[in-house]
């Protein structure tokens, strides 16, 4: 049955499913990138791969247990008025996780700075794909919850989401370099990962922090630290005599 092949209202749902997951996927590569940062230079493109690839796996694999997905949000405890389902539990864990990880990854950041002849401890690859398995989980969800709610079509979903994760695969090396490079970027990415484990609790605690607000201060924060960074490269002009 190839009729879907003619059919724009299937075109129209993944392409814009595809631009939907990349842009709820960037927040997935900036983590990705920063933790793969901690491994010796050789293994971080194969860390950003292997990460991406389980970010694919744990999108499709939650798309296609949907009933189980649905389960995942009935309520499983009452805490005062708030009903908590398991997806909440999840957020709130993945959102403190989130936090956690890059307070400390800017502390880290700030050691460094103090003491640049401090060598630092590498990670170890196991240590660094166990931490990106959880953070693949927790963004899998919000990707998954919004995919659904927004077409009907599995195969549709399964494309949409394969296609961005191709995207991101593709843009992760150019970001990490990116953001390896301007340790004034890596600090503002790690801001932005706080406030969204910020908003990742307040969802799990039932509190519906518009992503539109988060994504356009960040785009904002973003737009300020490229002008600022190109007024740095800009070579110095002669000054004029007096």
């Amino acid at each position: 049955n190839m009729e879907w092949i003619t059919d724009p209202d299937i075109w129209i749902a993944f392409f814009t499913l595809c631009a939907l997951e990349i842009v709820l996927g960037i927040d997935n590569i900036i983590f990705i990138s920063i933790l793969t940062s901690r491994l010796p230079v050789h293994q971080q493109a194969r860390g950003r791969r292997i990460g991406l690839a389980l970010a694919m796996f744990t999108r499709i694999a939650l798309l296609l247990s949907l009933a189980w997905m649905m389960k995942l949000t009935a309520p499983i405890l009452v805490v005062g008025s708030n009903e908590i389902s398991g997806r909440d539990l999840i957020l709130l864990v993945g959102g403190l996780f989130l936090m956690y990880k890059s307070v400390n990854e800017i502390h880290a950041k700030v050691e460094e700075a103090d003491q640049p002849t401090k060598k630092v401890k590498k990670a170890k690859f196991s240590a660094i794909i166990l931490q990106i398995i959880l953070v693949d989980i927790v963004f899998s969800l919000d990707s998954v919850i919004t995919a659904v709610g927004m077409v009907n079509e599995i195969g549709v979903m399964v494309a949409a989401v394969v296609t961005s994760v191709a995207v991101m695969m593709v843009a992760a090396g150019p970001i990490s370099n990116f953001v390896n490079k301007h340790p004034t970027v890596k600090v503002l990415a790690l801001a932005f990962l706080i406030m969204i484990g910020v908003a990742l609790i307040g969802e799990g605690l039932g509190f519906h922090i518009p992503k539109g607000y988060i994504y356009f201060s960040m785009a904002f924060s973003v737009g300020v630290e490229f002008v600022n960074i190109r007024l740095k490269s800009r070579p110095e002009t002669s000054k004029t005599t007096e």
